[in-house]
């Protein structure tokens, strides 16, 4: 929750420094940068001082252990994800590469050449949907 609220503030205080700064003027991209830089610092080490201050409130009871065959299927799990993302980076590399190549020769190909890499990333998709199939499968 301490996250989600940290999130939700440092994207209204982004918008709001942006727009403050638009309406007063400040020109230049090192002004506006430096002024994102310091609200998101301040946000960062606010939501650390949060979190390392928890109330005992906040403390949970200790759960119960989890077997073997949880043990196995956070192991595939993971090794679902791990594999699919391989195979989309190979495969992004070979459509990448050509289609680098082919948009060097014909420039208006490019949106097409997009759809192809989008595909091969489908893959990673796919390993983690499995992954999160898995996960919920697990007891606890």
């Amino acid at each position: 929750m301490i996250g989600l609220s940290i999130s939700c503030m440092a994207v209204v205080s982004m918008i709001t420094i942006g727009y403050v700064m638009h309406k007063k003027g400040y020109k230049g991209n090192r002004t506006i940068y430096g002024a994102s830089i310091g609200i998101s610092s301040l946000l960062v080490f606010s939501g650390a001082i949060l979190a390392l201050t928890t109330s005992p409130a906040f403390a949970q009871a200790a759960a119960a252990p989890l077997g073997s065959g949880a043990g196995m299927g956070f192991l595939a799990a993971a090794i679902s994800t791990g594999i699919a993302c391989l195979g989309a980076g190979l495969a992004v590399a070979s459509v990448g590469s050509a289609a680098l190549g082919l948009v060097g020769e014909k420039p208006e190909m490019l949106g097409t050449t997009l759809i192809y890499i989008g595909l091969a990333e489908g893959i990673a998709i796919y390993g983690i949907i499995i992954s999160l199939l898995i996960l919920g499968r697990l007891p606890g």
